[in-house]
């Protein structure tokens, strides 16, 4: 979508967009679950357990904080990372607003 396009939605929908892009990738998906799981700021054992390069998780986790969704602590040489809970509980009420606003089968197709 060309950046002049976005003028044309709601502020909303541009944001949700933008969310769901950050998690878009089953990498991020598996970042974020990680994250969730050990509910504590996870720091640098990452790379051992989903097995992707150091340099390809940094990315990730990159795009994670830029949307927001993560949020990051420097801790000597390390960086530790855990979930917004703002966006978090944002891109939650967001998601299910998406979601929920379908009413059942209608007699269309």
């Amino acid at each position: 979508m060309g950046l002049t396009k976005t003028e044309i939605f709601t502020a909303e929908q541009n944001q949700l967009s933008q969310l769901l892009k950050a998690i878009s990738h089953p990498a991020r998906i598996a970042i974020l679950q990680r994250i969730l799981i050990s509910n504590t700021c996870i720091c640098g054992d990452l790379v051992e357990e989903l097995g992707l390069a150091q340099a390809t998780i940094s990315q990730h986790l990159k795009e994670l904080k830029n949307a927001g969704i993560i949020q990051g602590t420097i801790e000597g040489v390390s960086v530790c990372y855990c979930i917004n809970p703002e966006t978090w509980k944002l891109m939650e009420k967001q998601i299910m607003t998406f979601l929920t606003a379908f009413k059942g089968p209608a007699s269309c197709c």
